[in-house]
């Protein structure tokens, strides 16, 4: 009869884990300056994160760039090619920004155009505290979906990379930098 209850408590258990690892999917990006390792927070920010994991999943950011780095704000990424060439997307999500996650430095957030439901395959890693990104900031938001928990001195190698314009696009990296593989690692 013990021996019964034990292994159903470590049933339990696993499958307790096994939740709360579903709400927490962890996805490494492999990019040309290192291993930056994202947990997301499918609890807080369930649309935003499926949606990453669609991406994800689908290898869609495989061998995109990192197309905007701004020092002192962000590095933005997932939707241009080596060359420029914007990648078609899926459809736009709901803005999550109402979910109570701040952009605070090491945080993931959906970019997006001035359109607020607009967030399709673009994200972006905030290097310092931008709570004018909030939600009631400067308008209703960007919306944070998860966090660095690996990586985040190679994300400032990233943000610090020199920049130029090009296609009319401004804070392009100089030298491509490549995100070569996104993947879950759960």
């Amino acid at each position: 009869m013990l021996k019964k209850f034990c292994i159903a408590a470590c049933a339990m258990a696993l499958s307790t884990a096994a939740l709360a690892d579903d709400k927490h999917p962890h996805v490494q990006l492999a990019t040309d300056f290192g291993q930056v390792t994202l947990e997301l927070d499918a609890e807080k920010a369930p649309i935003s994160t499926a949606n990453f994991l669609k991406y994800v999943d689908s290898g869609f950011y495989n061998n995109t760039i990192f197309h905007r780095v701004i020092p002192g704000f962000m590095v933005q990424g997932g939707g241009f090619t080596r060359d420029m060439a914007e990648k078609p997307t899926q459809a736009p999500i709901k803005n999550e920004a109402d979910n109570g996650l701040r952009n605070v430095r090491g945080t993931v957030a959906m970019a997006r155009t001035s359109v607020v439901d607009s967030a399709t395959a673009q994200f972006f890693i905030n290097v310092k505290d931008n709570d004018f990104l909030d939600h009631g900031g400067r308008d209703f938001g960007y919306a944070v979906f998860g966090k660095v928990t690996q990586g985040m001195d190679v994300v400032d190698q990233i943000v610090n990379a020199p920049t130029t314009t090009q296609r009319g696009m401004q804070n392009v990296p100089s030298n491509p930098i490549m995100i070569k593989s996104a993947k879950r690692i759960d």
